[in-house]
C-alpha cells in the first residue's frame, strides 16, 4: 500500500443539559481533505446525549456526506417505555419516521465508542466476544467487540503504548465493508484513548493515528 494522509476527524465530549437531564454532549466531526474530494469525499458530523447518571443515549443526530450519499438522521431515545423515534432522510428526499420497540439496551455509533472504551477486560480471554445492540440508520444492528489481548504499539507522534487491542464487527455502508473488522488499540490506562484503528472501506483500507488529545481525567 501507498498511504496518503487523507483526512481528518476530531471527537469531543462536554457537559450540557439536555431539557433539564445533565448530561455528555459527544461529537465526532470528519472530514477528507480538498486534494482527495474528488476521489471520494467525507463530510460527516455525529452528535450524540448521554445521560450521565444512567449513561443512556437520549439523542443522535447524524448529518454526513458520504461519497455523494447525503443522509441526515435524527433518533430521539424513549428509555422509559423502551422506544426509539429515527426520522431519516437521504439524498435530500422526504423524510421517514420510524418507531422501533427496543428489546434490549441500544446504543448509537458515539454512544458504543465510548461505551467500548469502557468494557473492562481485565477477566477476558483472548477471542472472547461482547455483544452490542448499534443503530444506524433506523437500523438496530446486533454486532460483536472481539477481545484481541495486550499489545505495545509505537505512536508516529507519541512513541511506544502499552495497550488494549479489539475488534469490532463493522455495519456495511457508504464506507465501511460489511462483515469486515476495525481493529483498534486504546491505552492500557483509565484514559483508553484509541492510539490507532486500522479498518478496510470500500475504497481501499485506512490507517488512523492520534495526532493530538487535552482534557484527560486520568495520567496517561
Amino acid at each position: 500500500f501507498v498511504w496518503l494522509n487523507a483526512g481528518k476527524v476530531i471527537f469531543s465530549t462536554s457537559l450540557k443539559n439536555y431539557y433539564g437531564t445533565p448530561c455528555y454532549y459527544l461529537k465526532a466531526a470528519g472530514r477528507t481533505f480538498p486534494k482527495y474530494d474528488h476521489f471520494y469525499t467525507v463530510r460527516d458530523t455525529f452528535t450524540s446525549y448521554l445521560d450521565t447518571t444512567k449513561v443512556e443515549p437520549l439523542r443522535f443526530i447524524r448529518n454526513s456526506n458520504e461519497g455523494g450519499n447525503i443522509i441526515f438522521n435524527d433518533i430521539v431515545f424513549n428509555n422509559k417505555n423502551n422506544t426509539i423515534y429515527s426520522v431519516i432522510s437521504a439524498n435530500r428526499k422526504a423524510f421517514f419516521s420510524k418507531k422501533i420497540k427496543m428489546q434490549d439496551c441500544v446504543s448509537d455509533p458515539l454512544t458504543a465508542i465510548y461505551s467500548t472504551r469502557n468494557i473492562d477486560f481485565s477477566k477476558s480471554k483472548k477471542n472472547d466476544t461482547i455483544s452490542v445492540a448499534l443503530i444506524l440508520d433506523s437500523t438496530v444492528y446486533h454486532i460483536h467487540v472481539r477481545y484481541l489481548g495486550k499489545e505495545k504499539y509505537t505512536s508516529p507522534q507519541f512513541g511506544t503504548f502499552n495497550c488494549v487491542k479489539f475488534d469490532v464487527l463493522l455495519i456495511s455502508g457508504t464506507i465501511f465493508k460489511g462483515g469486515a473488522y476495525m481493529s483498534v488499540w486504546v491505552t492500557d490506562d483509565k484514559n483508553r484513548i484509541p492510539i490507532h484503528v486500522e479498518a478496510p472501506i470500500v475504497v481501499g483500507s485506512i490507517k488512523v493515528d492520534l495526532e493530538k488529545y487535552s482534557g484527560l481525567r486520568n495520567p496517561i
